[in-house]
């Protein structure tokens, strides 16, 4: 698919029209590989980047010699050991995600669900951190790395809140946009919006009532692992309904944050 970060029209450096020119052409590739683990054929690469094929050959060469990118037995490219060796030392060395694994487990065995930590990123939030219960049950198909729309989870409108605290300043997010209905549940009008984040504001947490995914659930508290006052991003409870409905994690809420709270000891 084509890099959702590159838009026809954009002004930014690397642009001409609606074509990827210069180095922004690598890292289009260099993003398409990341999503084809099992690897990817140089023709179905050059259709999913929408640029012609000497030059999507001329980038991976550049990505290859950095051993950014490889190429197996079959001549298919993926991502280069050199680059899952610079993502991981990368995502080990955050303080954030450091400092706050204990908390995800503790939690995690807690409730016997999944905890998460996410931060925002643009219209998404971005997963950091993950910690599936330690019991061997069913747990959620999320991945560190993964995004999702912010107006649809739980660590998302948390963020938001604190990002947007006026109407206006929901509706100027907003923009006109249509937002993703993920779910039947979905906050998906600008109205809706406005007054959940309006909720969450007033409560301190927020929630996803299966809202992003059927039959998940969660409860997201803001987590201020680098300065106090912003938060660095948010952290969540997410839930299988089946077996841990919301309303019970709304009455844990004071004891999750009892736990986060061990965060700022540890400081």
């Amino acid at each position: 698919m084509r890099d959702p970060g590159i838009v026809a029209g954009d002004d930014r450096p690397g642009q001409e029209g609606d074509r990827v020119v210069g180095s922004d052409r690598v890292l289009v590739v260099l993003k398409e590989l990341a999503g084809h683990p099992g690897g990817v054929g140089l023709d179905e690469l050059t259709r999913l980047v929408g640029s012609p094929k000497p030059t999507v050959h001329r980038a991976l060469r550049s990505l290859r010699r950095a051993r950014l990118a490889a190429q197996d037995a079959r001549g298919h490219y993926l991502l280069g050991d050199e680059f899952l060796r610079l993502a991981f030392a990368h995502h080990e060395a955050r303080p954030e995600h450091v400092r706050l694994q204990p908390v995800l487990e503790a939690l995690a065995a807690r409730f016997g669900e999944t905890t998460h930590y996410a931060v925002l990123d643009g219209r998404e939030v971005v997963y950091r951190a993950k910690v599936d219960p330690p019991s061997g049950a069913a747990v959620l198909t999320s991945t560190i790395g993964r995004r999702n729309p912010a107006h649809s989870t739980g660590v998302g409108k948390l963020l938001l809140a604190h990002r947007l605290t006026t109407p206006d300043a929901v509706a100027a997010w907003v923009g006109g946009r249509s937002l993703e209905r993920r779910t039947e549940r979905t906050r998906s009008t600008l109205a809706e919006l406005q007054a959940e984040l309006a909720a969450v504001w007033r409560r301190g947490y927020a929630l996803d009532d299966e809202e992003n995914e059927a039959g998940v659930a969660c409860l997201a508290l803001p987590v201020y692992a680098l300065a106090p006052g912003t938060p660095s991003g948010a952290l969540s409870v997410s839930a299988l309904t089946y077996r841990t409905p919301l309303a019970t994690l709304v009455e844990a809420v004071d004891e999750i944050r009892g736990v986060l709270g061990r965060l700022g000891e540890s400081g």
